[in-house]
């Protein structure tokens, strides 16, 4: 009953329209016969978090062996390293189990999904970067959690270790012994852990959260964070007619399915289909966008490194882009000032230039060079965040934004 009367608070809280508060309109009801799993239950996510992850790490902190265990992190970093040594015995204990992919994980699928993602490069950095990067800003919680967090005080370094996880989750060999994702991934989930230690203990984080229960990054946020990723970046891709067979879009379906279980979600919450991913993402994602004052610092954080890069654009077209990819209600949102000229612009010339990136139109559009600077740029920027001359380390923070 707890879970179902923190819904309730929330969804009175939208009803009387409170500043900040955004929540489903009523109590979650999904149900897992809709999961991999494949039950017919239906239980909150808002109210699970990782109960294999979270004692074990609020240990780690309290003895003040968080450091040390990211020093051993350090030369830990591909999927085929033995386990660091040098840590706590029940971390040893914890990774034996965690740093294996799961047992329906299909090796085939996994392998379609890389030579997908190397066929789709160009479009997935632009919609991750772009699209979900910025759409993180209006999911409020997730706004806020990072903002109030260790990582909000220092966005190009975040930005840099979300590259990171993005370039992992699509190198060739990602879930291979040479590949570093479920690595990443188990990196990931103890730095989840420790922010659902820590966050609560921020009284600025506090003052702000609209999650009752005060413990962030339930299974929930992270479906959402999914859906924001790969259900958003799918439903593009099939919105731009890219070419996709079943077995392809299934593939890459499947990689997102194993990146969920390695982060501690639950099967019964993870969709089995592309139509049971947008039927939760309509459900749990679309309500919850909301602007606040920490997503707009971060959205502006955000383009502003990315203007910094050489795009071969101005900022009003990086500003209509995002719009474009977005809506024109998250780019006013974000206050992102309009430049109708770029607008046009993109909304004749882009089309055309998928068209012929893929072969549907033989006609070199007006345009191509520059948008095809703009896409490779992306792309360059997105890849040299995960390249080893500027790898940034995932690690476990200990504390929360300074002065919070």
């Amino acid at each position: 009953m707890q879970n179902l009367s923190r819904r309730r608070v929330l969804t009175l809280g939208a009803a009387l329209g409170l500043a900040g508060v955004a929540a489903p309109s009523e109590a979650w009801a999904w149900s897992s016969s809709g999961s991999i799993a494949a039950t017919d239950t239906v239980t909150d996510p808002w109210g699970v978090w990782d109960d294999a992850t979270d004692p074990l790490v609020a240990s780690l902190l309290t003895n003040g062996q968080i450091p040390a265990v990211n020093t051993a992190f350090d030369s830990w970093v591909r999927n085929g390293d033995p386990l660091p040594t040098g840590v706590p015995a029940p971390l040893t204990t914890y990774l034996r189990q965690v740093n294996v992919l799961p047992s329906w994980a299909d090796q085939t699928k996994l392998n379609r999904a890389a030579a997908f993602n190397k066929r789709m490069s160009m479009y997935l950095f632009l919609l991750y970067g772009l699209g979900s990067g910025i759409m993180s800003t209006v999911i409020p919680r997730e706004a806020r959690n990072v903002y109030w967090s260790e990582g909000g005080a220092d966005m190009k370094a975040r930005a840099a270790k979300t590259f990171t996880y993005g370039y992992d989750l699509s190198a060739a060999d990602a879930f291979q012994p040479s590949g570093h994702f479920v690595v990443t991934s188990n990196k990931t989930r103890l730095t989840h852990a420790a922010v659902r230690h820590l966050l609560p203990q921020s009284a600025r984080w506090r003052a702000v959260t609209d999650d009752q229960d005060f413990i962030p990054i339930s299974n929930g946020d992270i479906l959402i964070t999914f859906h924001s990723l790969g259900t958003y970046v799918h439903g593009k891709l099939k919105g731009w007619g890219i070419r996709m067979t079943a077995a392809e879009e299934d593939a890459y379906l499947h990689q997102w399915q194993v990146a969920l279980h390695l982060l501690g979600v639950r099967d019964d919450f993870i969709p089995a289909s592309w139509a049971a991913a947008k039927q939760q993402s309509a459900y749990a994602l679309t309500p919850l966008l909301a602007p606040t004052p920490e997503g707009i610092d971060l959205a502006e954080i955000l383009l502003g490194l990315t203007a910094q890069i050489d795009l071969g654009v101005t900022r009003g077209f990086l500003n209509e882009f995002v719009r474009y990819v977005l809506s024109d209600r998250i780019g006013d949102w974000l206050n992102l000032r309009r430049d109708y000229a770029a607008r046009t612009l993109i909304e004749v010339g882009w089309p055309a230039y998928v068209a012929f990136r893929e072969g549907l139109s033989p006609i070199i559009p007006t345009g191509f060079s520059m948008f095809d600077k703009f896409v490779r740029a992306l792309a360059m920027l997105f890849l040299n965040n995960g390249t080893s001359a500027t790898y940034t380390p995932i690690t476990i923070p200990t504390g929360n934004r300074p002065g919070t």
